[in-house]
Parts: C-alpha cells; sequence; structure tokens
C-alpha cells in the first residue's frame, strides 16, 4: 500500500477531482455532439433495452430521452419481431447490419420509415450497440424543399431578366398615351387614352409581383398570433356574406419570434385567401366551407435541414376539393395555379416569404380536407 504525505494527499485529490470533472466536460460535449446530430442515435445494452436517445431520435419517436431509458427496443417499435431478431443478431455476431426502407409503427400509432444501421461495440466488457435511424420521410421532405427552392430560384432570375425588357416598353407605351390624351380633341376619346394608362399599370403590377419584393426583412420579436389576428380581421369581410367559416386554435405557449409582421400577414393571407376560393369551386361537396387556423409549438425540429430545439407551427386548413395531384409537386412555382382564373403568384409569393424567415412549408391534400403548414423556427434568445 503506498504512503502519502499530506502535501501529496491533498495533491492527488485535486488530480482526482480534475480528472473527474474533464470526464463530466467530456460527457457533455459528447451528449452536445450527438443532440446536434440530424440522425436519430439509440444506444442499446447487450439486451436490447435504450440506454439513451439524441434529440433527433427523440422528435423521430415522439418520445423523451428519460421516458425511452430502459425500455425494451419492441416497447418503441411495435410488432417489429423479425427487424428486433435482426438486431439481437447483429450483437451476438459482433457485426454491423444495415437495412432500408424499413417501416415501424411507434407505440403512439405512428408509423415511420428509416433506414437504420446497427454497430455492435464492446465498452467495460460488455457488447452494447448503436442505432442510427434516418427518416425516408424527412429526407424527402429537405430534397422537395431544396429542389423547389433551387427552381424558384433560378425561375425568379428568368423572370427578372424578362421583367425589365417588359417594363421599359410599358412605360414607353403609358407616356405616349398620357401625351396623345393631352392632344385630344374630344374629351371623350380620353376614355380609351385611360383603358390603355391603366392595362399598362396593370401589367407593370402584375411584373412587380412575379418578380417579388427585394425589400430586406424588417425583424423584430413579434407574437404570431398578433399577425393570425389582422389576417382574420381583413377577410373577416370577405366571408361575411359566404357560406364559410373562419375557426381558430391557437396555441397560447408559442414564444414570441423575430419575424417581419408584414411579410408573415402577407403570406398567411395568401393561404387564407387560397382556401377560400377553393370553398367557391363548383367541386365542393358540402353547404358550409369550413376554414381553419391552427398553431402549435414544437419541440426538437428539423427545419430546413436545421435543428432546432422550439418552432412555430401555423395551419391554415380548408374542407374544399382539394388539390389536383399533378400541381401538388409545382404548386409553389410562380404562374401555376389550379384555376382558370388565377395567376398562380399567391403560393410563389408565401413560399419566397416564408423561405426568408429559413421556414418551410408545405402540403398535404386530399378531397375534403387541405392543410398548408408553415414551420418558423423560434431561435434562442
Amino acid at each position: 500500500m503506498q504512503n502519502f504525505q499530506p502535501g501529496e494527499r491533498a495533491e492527488s485529490a485535486v488530480r482526482l477531482k480534475t480528472i473527474r470533472n474533464l470526464n463530466v466536460t467530456l460527457d457533455n460535449v459528447h451528449k452536445r455532439l450527438l443532440d446536434n446530430l440530424k440522425t436519430g442515435v439509440m444506444l442499446l445494452d447487450s439486451n436490447l433495452h435504450l440506454r439513451y436517445i439524441n434529440l433527433a431520435a427523440e422528435h423521430l419517436l415522439g418520445m423523451s430521452d428519460r421516458k425511452a431509458n430502459q425500455l425494451f427496443v419492441g416497447e418503441v417499435f411495435i410488432e417489429a419481431t423479425q427487424d428486433i431478431e435482426e438486431m439481437r443478431a447483429a450483437l451476438v455476431n459482433d457485426h454491423a447490419f444495415t437495412k432500408h426502407n424499413a417501416e415501424f409503427q411507434l407505440s403512439n400509432r405512428k408509423t415511420i420509415t428509416v433506414d437504420y444501421t446497427i454497430n455492435p461495440f464492446e465498452e467495460g466488457g460488455e457488447i452494447q450497440a448503436v442505432l442510427e435511424l434516418n427518416s425516408i420521410e424527412h429526407s424527402k421532405r429537405v430534397s422537395r424543399e431544396e429542389s423547389i427552392s433551387s427552381a424558384r430560384a433560378t425561375t425568379q432570375e428568368l423572370v427578372r431578366g424578362l421583367a425589365h425588357e417588359i417594363k421599359n416598353p410599358l412605360g414607353g407605351i403609358r407616356g405616349a398615351a398620357q401625351l396623345l390624351a393631352q392632344e385630344l380633341p374630344d374629351p371623350e376619346l380620353a376614355d380609351y387614352t385611360n383603358v390603355i394608362i391603366g392595362e399598362a399599370d396593370r401589367l407593370r403590377n402584375l411584373v412587380d409581383r412575379l418578380v417579388g419584393s427585394r425589400k430586406p426583412l424588417a425583424l423584430k420579436e413579434i407574437n404570431i398570433h398578433e399577425v393570425l389576428e389582422r389576417v382574420r380581421s381583413l377577410v373577416a369581410a370577405e366571408i361575411n356574406d359566404k357560406a364559410i367559416e373562419l375557426e381558430l386554435d391557437y396555441d397560447p405557449s408559442i414564444p414570441k419570434i423575430k419575424a417581419d409582421p408584414e411579410q408573415l400577414i402577407q403570406a398567411m393571407l395568401n393561404l387564407v385567401r387560397n382556401a377560400m376560393q377553393s370553398l367557391d369551386s363548383p367541386d365542393v361537396a358540402h353547404d358550409l366551407g369550413k376554414i381553419l387556423l391552427r398553431t402549435r409549438v414544437l419541440r426538437n425540429a428539423t427545419v430546413r435541414s436545421e435543428f432546432h430545439r422550439l418552432a412555430a407551427s401555423i395551419e391554415v386548413v380548408d374542407n374544399g376539393p382539394g388539390i389536383v395531384p399533378k400541381l401538388m409537386n409545382s404548386m409553389f412555382y410562380p404562374m401555376i395555379s389550379g384555376r382558370a382564373e388565377g395567376t398562380g403568384l399567391g403560393l410563389s409569393i408565401t413560399h419566397a416569404i416564408v423561405s426568408h424567415h429559413q421556414g418551410m412549408i408545405e402540403c398535404d391534400s386530399k378531397p375534403g380536407h387541405t392543410c398548408f403548414s408553415v414551420v418558423l423556427p423560434i431561435l434562442d434568445s
């Protein structure tokens, strides 16, 4: 047995405390690294019981790390006997195993489709395993969002070039019509020049809307419900004489977000008016149209491939005839509309505004139920 002098004993105690503090720090660093991954990570013991899940896995599985701790993997993935046996075999044989497009039913009745890999390793004489989950749905959603943003950016550049070529002659036509109006011998003929001036202005406004606003966002802390209440007040008169009800379902726990209120009002107003127009369709199979504005706070959300601890979800739901399937992948492009009289600019402008706020917009539609969902990150203050 080694004997320590009082000074050496004190120095040894300090060294031991330093090492323990360093280990705790390293553990915290490792946890932060895992929690910042977009891939779901689950740590399993030799009996396939959960020891830890990161934030991405919490979001994917709909349960917290604390609730998941010590659960058997079969209590998380219901009726997944074959997959569980394959995971167990990977631990027994000490080899990694990967499976694509695995479909799991969760304990909360939700179904997810993932690619997963199980990697066994030994720690402290015990075989453990890391189970990595990559959501197919999330990958498709991110890919779709990137595709829309890329296509829209390309389209916008083309439109800006075209707008310049259109607006120059429009200005000349308008100016010539004004000069002509001053020289007309008969004042009644001014009606014709007024038509020319009016149509030139209308085309110019259309081109400006196509190009979109290039104003930087005027960001400030706002309550998202103030935006929605402004939208509600604007459309209240428009639905007053229609068989349409506007319902509200707000989550008061949503913190303030940093956003441009005027642009968000425009984005949400476009979605609500889009729902109103769908309820005016002759294909509506009911007597009463309903539009629901619903908000919820999302925890551990991935928005545009970025992880956020908190996000605000705003949904506009209607019971109209739904969106034609062939338009589902192109509805956010400029000049794409399901109505003969539509300009196809409302959804494109909304998508641009949401994107500028680092958010994302999605749509789920079937006859009798269309839901546009806007998710905006709540940035840490």
